[in-house]
């Protein structure tokens, strides 16, 4: 690989956790020539008998594909993901109705996060120093205190301090004792509990290139496909109703009720072990402002903005603030002080839309995806943007599929919203007659209402 540029003088990073964007950071910084150190409370789990943390299955999509490509790592950490394509809906009466989505891929969080490591340590300008727990640490002078599980203590002076150290971060922590920082942390009253579904003779027990969702309005269970053929089915649903089942012979009734189709292939054994295996986990969002201090310190991902994992945007932010930290660098030519400020301006709103639409998404996927009216409005939706990609673009599509900033996405699609609605019921109405495809076939009709859309932007 390329050797790191040094016409500028270096400055020292240190990235505080060693997660998923902490990793990516290491590899933009020490890409961009500086010295890179990145401190991890836990021991390497590369080398680990057993890991501890979050298992949800991530998505990977355009932005932090884009992020990955940037530093050599789009294809390596692709190939260890299975694309999907659509979500298929479980009806209670066991009927499948895929809603197709376009390309994204689902990866596994630890091949992830080893990957990103090894990539990280390969460069000469980067450090990685594992079992190192942040006590505490100066804003001013940049003086970190990591403490090791033996005791012993170590001292660290960097000109810059990245906090990625997720939801609960200690980083953040000094934020919080400053003027004018804005911090809120909402449990939403759902928790989720992880069960697995074997292969079935050695292959995929359902389709795998799907996104599995059973909706039950108040509740809902989804299925994503590992590599080794099995899937993990995650179940969310308030707190209370988890706390209903207490015996092997209610989980059964339960899901006889709710997720007939999937016992057969979970097997009535294992779920009578499984769900009692693991409480059901809680699940937080963050929201705080600004996410710099000064020239010496700076938050991202789940440290700036722990999302729930509703949208399939939680990985894929925190690695598009790597991707736009460094544009921002370049912009400033590495000055921190300009660089940080920017930053925050930039990205504080983006991330809390972020936020907003992972909590809406969870309603969607539980409630609205069961409504024809829902089902209408996505069709159309997608006849329109086939009919005038540029004036109709479905939310979706922009969240996922481009980097379109996440406020101006939520933007666009409230006035799209707004001027397509009386389109929606007039089409509704008109479509028991086969207007819908009148329509469609009378290009001027079209061409005129493209032009008139285009007039209101």
């Amino acid at each position: 690989m390329e050797e790191p540029s040094d016409n500028r003088q270096k400055k020292v990073v240190a990235v505080v956790g060693g997660g998923l964007v902490g990793a990516l950071n290491a590899c933009f910084f020490a890409k961009r020539g500086l010295d890179v150190e990145v401190f991890e409370s836990r021991e390497d789990i590369r080398q680990a008998k057993v890991v501890k943390g979050r298992s949800i299955n991530l998505a990977l999509s355009h932005r932090g594909r884009q992020a990955l490509k940037h530093v050599g790592m789009e294809e390596k950490i692709v190939s260890q993901g299975i694309p999907m394509h659509a979500r298929m809906i479980h009806s209670l009466n066991g009927k499948q109705s895929p809603i197709p989505y376009g390309k994204k891929s689902q990866v596994n969080r630890l091949p992830a996060t080893y990957k990103l490591t090894n990539h990280s340590e390969t460069y000469p300008n980067a450090k990685l120093n594992f079992d190192h727990k942040l006590q505490d640490w100066s804003a001013e002078k940049g003086l970190m205190t990591f403490v090791r599980s033996d005791g012993t203590k170590e001292h660290i002076q960097a000109d810059l301090i990245v906090g990625c150290d997720g939801a609960f971060s200690a980083i953040r922590k000094q934020f919080l004792r400053r003027s004018r920082f804005n911090y809120s942390q909402t449990y939403i009253p759902h928790g989720y509990m992880e069960l697995t579904m074997p292969p079935i003779n050695g292959e995929f027990a359902m389709k795998p290139n799907y996104l599995h969702i059973w909706p039950r309005n108040t509740f809902m269970m989804i299925a994503l496909p590992n590599l080794d053929k099995t899937f993990t089915c995650t179940l969310f649903m308030p707190f209370d109703e988890f706390e209903k089942i207490t015996t092997g012979d209610q989980v059964i009734e339960f899901f006889q009720k709710c997720f007939p189709d999937s016992i057969p292939l979970i097997g009535a054994d294992a779920l009578r072990e499984d769900y009692f295996r693991l409480p059901a986990q809680a699940m937080v969002s963050v929201k705080c402002s600004p996410y710099h201090i000064g020239d010496k310190c700076v938050l991202m991902g789940d440290a700036a903005h722990a999302v729930v994992p509703f949208y399939g945007q939680g990985m894929n932010a925190g690695f598009e603030d790597c991707i736009v930290f460094d544009e921002i660098m370049e912009q400033f030519n590495e000055d921190l002080a300009a660089v940080l400020a920017e930053y925050s301006r930039v990205r504080v709103p983006d991330d809390h839309a972020i936020a907003d639409l992972a909590m809406y998404n969870y309603v969607e996927m539980r409630a609205h995806v069961n409504s024809k009216w829902f089902l209408f409005r996505k069709h159309v939706d997608n006849i329109l943007h086939f009919v005038m990609p540029k004036t109709i673009i479905p939310l979706y599509t922009m969240v996922t599929f481009t980097r379109t900033r996440y406020h101006k996405a939520v933007e666009r699609w409230q006035w799209q919203d707004k001027v397509n609605t009386p389109t929606f019921y007039f089409l509704k109405y008109k479509t028991k007659s086969k207007t819908l495809l009148l329509i469609m076939q009378n290009k001027r009709v079209l061409k005129t209402w493209q032009s008139s859309l285009s007039e209101m932007i």
